[in-house]
């Protein structure tokens, strides 16, 4: 790994506005082998995040099912007819029936990644040793 760790500046962040700035519109194509396919995930809203996190703070997974549900954006699974097709009572019973227990929580997981909330930023103590 890289011991010379470079230090972000105000140059930087001007010089490479595009680069740094957040940007809303980020998708990431995940391949579900069970499936057989992929589905299009997209990043999550500060408040969407925040919600599917403090559902989720019990036992049960319902965090997870909201966020899977809100983010993957194909295929559509807001859309009338799967949900009539499907039986769902309840909007996000679509998750449930489609995805299996363990699959459900990786998709959320990688929703989150994309906002940030995965485990990238790193102590440059850490990095360095």
């Amino acid at each position: 790994m890289n011991k010379n760790i470079e230090k972000l500046t105000v140059a930087d962040l001007i010089k490479d506005k595009e680069k740094y700035q957040v940007k809303d519109d980020v998708t990431r194509e995940l391949f579900i082998p069970r499936l057989g396919a992929s589905i299009t995930i997209r990043k999550p809203e500060r408040s969407l995040c925040i919600e599917s996190i403090q559902m989720g703070n019990g036992d049960d997974r319902d965090g997870d099912v909201f966020l899977a549900y809100s983010t993957i954006a194909e295929p559509n699974l807001k859309d009338p007819e799967l949900q009539k097709a499907y039986k769902c009572v309840e909007p996000t019973d679509i998750v449930l029936k489609i995805f299996e227990p363990g699959e459900i929580p990786k998709i959320a997981q990688l929703a989150l990644d994309l906002a940030g909330y995965g485990e990238q930023i790193k102590v440059v103590e850490d990095l360095k040793n």
